[in-house]
């Protein structure tokens, strides 16, 4: 700590100290304010401005020490000066002074505790510093909360000063007004009891319900006013219909079906969405061929003798696809259609709140009212605004499938753009069944998000591969079959057969009558923490809703979407974003979930860093598998897993034991004490626990410990 704070500090104790060691309270009594009432009078007759300075001074110093006498310094406003002038007094004293309490609180304390709490207070700062004010009220308008408690844990939060100063002041003006008048009748209180009584408490709790209710009433309000300008259908054909069979809405319309309501499914494309048809799958289908051929060609690694894999790329490609198909029933049409979904396939529009347009595939045109929408219309790839583009025959994560199963060999050239997980995965994997690949990245390094030391390794890994990575390079145009990039103010022509853009996807948002709705669009549907849209009946799952791109958080969204639009009116749920992993799935894999250095330290949370290499892990070294790492985010001292990264051979896997643990609280010394089949993969997950169990060893018990086993050997 700081020495002026440390000498505030220092100051508030001895003040503290000093008023419980000398008995100050004893002046601050009902007893002693009626025996000097009379004095008290009589000198506040004679000097009226000393008094009233006296009065608010040492008002505003008790209350900024947080110290027991407001009550009675509140009861004595009145008894001595009146309800008018008593009630002015006290109101500018208690506010001000709370407001020091709330400043020396924030100054002294604030800015520890968010370093130490801050993941666990994220959801408090955030809630602070949009309803704040209101919160602040509330509780000012019931006396049952004690105001210095108030004080001090409000100085924690990103309240502004200003706002806690005015709405203090405005808040605790009625129970001042209460306390104020109970004073001019001092003669007849008996104790502090006789002001506030159950009744007059429950009185005041009933007032601080209020800006609930007004909240409650507001929102009503609000939400007539968006449906002002609809008239809503007196009956409804659906009770949930889902825009679009990817990841979430399948999950969603399921979850409908499954509690009898009636749902109807839009596509209008291919069942099981983009990761089915263009995505998870037939990357992993393409990464499992190029990972055999990269063992077959490096065989002499096992102790075998290595050889080049041939193969024809168009059985690669075949084997893709029946992959596909293999998974596709599981989302097709007639299984949905089995649990009770009834599926349309076609284009949908909303067309006002409660109304979905769909244009039918066979031509017809088909109107639902429904009492809830879901938008889960997924997401596209982002295609670059280059000079060129347009008529190179570019290829997209999404079309690539389609276009490379026409042939029958592999491109001999092949440029990806992009160095995010798409990009990385797709370049490695062509790259290892033989094709010269050029990544190109326009940041400093590949995956990006990820800690420096995993986004070399993975560079590493690309390279290993055949990859050609660069970094650094901007895509500047396309000319012919070359893509023209430019680093440090030299351009450089990169030839191809085939360009694959991996640069990012975004989400499909035009064409479903959003903007005529007045529902709001910037890269994804906006939404509130309950993934509603500004129409409290129409929600959004998925691609569409962000934050992340996940085919699994696509269906963590769909139960959240689903149950609060079927049963909002009940109960609703917050979707819950704290424990999501993910996975690139390069050689070694890349995978994490919570925060890494590079997030904590932007953030500001202290954190301490465990690693356990692969290397010293024997199933590692009996598979030959020693790349990379697990490294485990903890607060300082702390054995709670604030994120993790592991790289490796079935990071993914091992990944899970953590996702585990960090949702339901459970710290790395339940990791250690856990028993691991040996060998194995997942002893990396308890051999980095014990890793920090060393590093925090309790290091004066060991020395006790160890003197006590010397004595023991005489």
């Amino acid at each position: 700590m700081q020495p002026k704070r440390l000498a505030l500090l220092a100051l508030f104790i001895a003040a503290l100290t000093a008023w419980f060691a000398l008995d100050l309270g004893q002046y601050l009594t009902l007893e002693a304010l009626k025996a000097q009432q009379a004095a008290i009078d009589q000198f506040y007759r004679a000097n009226p401005l000393l008094v009233l300075a006296a009065f608010f001074l040492i008002y505003v110093t008790l209350t900024a020490l947080s110290v027991p006498g407001a009550a009675i310094m509140t009861l004595a406003a009145g008894a001595v000066f009146g309800v008018a002038t008593g009630t002015v007094l006290v109101s500018f004293a208690s506010s001000i002074g709370a407001t020091l309490a709330f400043l020396g609180s924030r100054y002294l304390f604030r800015d520890a505790v968010q370093a130490r709490f801050g993941a666990q207070l994220r959801g408090i700062n955030e809630g602070m510093a949009r309803d704040g004010a209101f919160y602040l009220f509330s509780l000012r308008l019931v006396p049952v909360f004690p105001f210095f408690a108030i004080n001090l844990l409000m100085g924690l939060t990103p309240i502004r000063t200003w706002t806690y100063y005015w709405v203090s002041q405005l808040g605790m003006f009625l129970g001042t007004v209460v306390y104020v008048n109970a004073g001019t009748q001092l003669a007849q209180i008996g104790s502090l009891s006789d002001i506030a009584s159950p009744g007059l408490l429950g009185s005041f709790a009933a007032l601080g319900l209020l800006p609930w209710v007004g909240k409650w009433i507001m929102g009503l309000i609000k939400r007539r006013r968006v449906y002002a300008r609809w008239t809503r259908p007196k009956r409804f054909d659906r009770n949930m219909v889902v825009i679009g069979a990817g990841a979430a809405g399948l999950v969603s319309s399921l979850i409908a079906a499954t509690v009898k309501a009636k749902v109807t499914l839009v596509e209008t494309d291919k069942m099981g969405g983009d990761c089915l048809n263009y995505g998870c799958v037939p990357s992993k289908a393409l990464i499992k061929s190029a990972r055999i051929a990269e063992q077959m060609r490096h065989a002499d690694r096992y102790g075998l003798e290595g050889s080049d894999p041939r193969f024809s790329f168009k059985a690669v490609m075949r084997r893709v696809h029946h992959i596909i198909a293999a998974i596709e029933p599981r989302d097709s049409v007639e299984r949905y259609t089995g649990l009770g979904v009834d599926v349309v396939k076609g284009y949908a529009k909303i067309v006002d709140p409660w109304t979905v347009e769909i244009a039918c595939e066979e031509g017809t045109t088909q109107r639902l009212t429904t009492r809830s929408i879901v938008i889960a219309a997924g997401a596209e790839p982002l295609v670059p605004d280059l000079p060129g583009l347009a008529g190179s025959g570019y290829l997209t994560s999404d079309t690539l499938w389609e276009e490379f199963a026409k042939l029958d060999t592999m491109p001999r050239r092949i440029t990806v753009l992009g160095g995010g997980p798409i990009g990385c995965e797709l370049a490695q994997a062509f790259a290892r069944l033989g094709a010269e690949v050029t990544q190109v990245e326009l940041a400093e390094r590949v995956l990006i998000r990820e800690d420096e030391d995993v986004s070399a390794l993975a560079k590493t890994a690309l390279e290993t591969s055949g990859v050609i990575v660069l970094t650094g390079h901007e895509a500047l145009r396309v000319e012919g079959q070359n893509l023209i990039v430019g680093s440090n103010g030299a351009e450089q022509a990169i030839p191809h057969d085939a360009l694959i853009l991996a640069i990012g996807r975004k989400a499909r948002l035009s064409g479903y009558g959003l903007e005529e709705l007045g529902i709001e669009t910037h890269k994804t549907v906006a939404t509130d923490e309950y993934l509603a849209t500004i129409y409290p009946n129409i929600f959004a799952a998925g691609d569409v809703a962000g934050p992340y791109q996940f085919t699994h958080t696509a269906s963590h969204q769909a139960w959240f979407a689903s149950v609060n639009a079927l049963f909002g009116q009940f109960k609703r749920f917050k979707a819950d974003y704290r424990v999501i992993p993910w996975t690139t799935f390069i050689d070694p894999e890349v995978a994490r979930v919570g925060l890494n250095e590079q997030e904590a330290t932007a953030q500001g949370i202290a954190h301490e860093v465990t690693v356990y290499p692969m290397h010293e892990l024997d199933r590692a070294i009996a598979e030959s598998a020693t790349a990379g790492f697990v490294k485990v985010l903890t607060p300082p001292g702390k054995d709670r897993i604030l994120g993790v990264t592991i790289v490796g051979d079935h990071a993914a896997e091992l990944l899970a034991e953590y996702v585990l643990a960090m949702k339901h609280g459970l710290g790395l010394g339940k990791i250690l004490g856990t028993i691991h089949t040996y060998p194995t993969m997942a002893e990396a997950n308890k051999f980095a626990a014990g890793e920090w169990k060393k590093r925090n060893a309790p290091q004066r018990l060991l020395r006790l410990v160890e003197r006590y086993h010397t004595w023991r050997r005489g």
